[in-house]
């Protein structure tokens, strides 16, 4: 799967954007904890963390007993970056339509 694909496929969910959104705000924080503060249950929480990771949004790294969660948002940017491109085209598509719908 492409990258961009990945992420955008990831970010999807509203529960993945939340969970995008608690580890932005957390330096790291484990499946039980983020269970914790949202209302889906820890199975769910590993599920959609497994979709981040995947995407490589989040690392898991083993601390003692504990896997803690970190962000890693560089495939986000490559992401907006892709966005701005396509956006950049349709920018320009859109001003050649309306200089040729101006002109007489």
């Amino acid at each position: 799967m492409d990258p961009a694909d990945a992420v955008f496929s990831a970010l999807a969910d509203p529960t993945r954007r939340e969970v995008i959104r608690r580890l932005s705000e957390h330096a790291s924080m484990t499946a039980t904890e983020l269970a914790g503060v949202l209302p889906v249950t820890r199975q769910a929480i590993a599920k959609h963390l497994a979709e981040l990771e995947q995407a490589s949004l989040v690392v898991g790294e083993r601390v003692g007993r504990e896997n803690r969660f970190r962000l890693t948002p560089a495939p986000m940017g490559e992401a907006v970056s892709w966005m701005n491109s396509v956006g950049a085209q349709w920018d320009d598509r859109l001003s050649r339509l309306g200089e040729h719908l101006q002109s007489p």
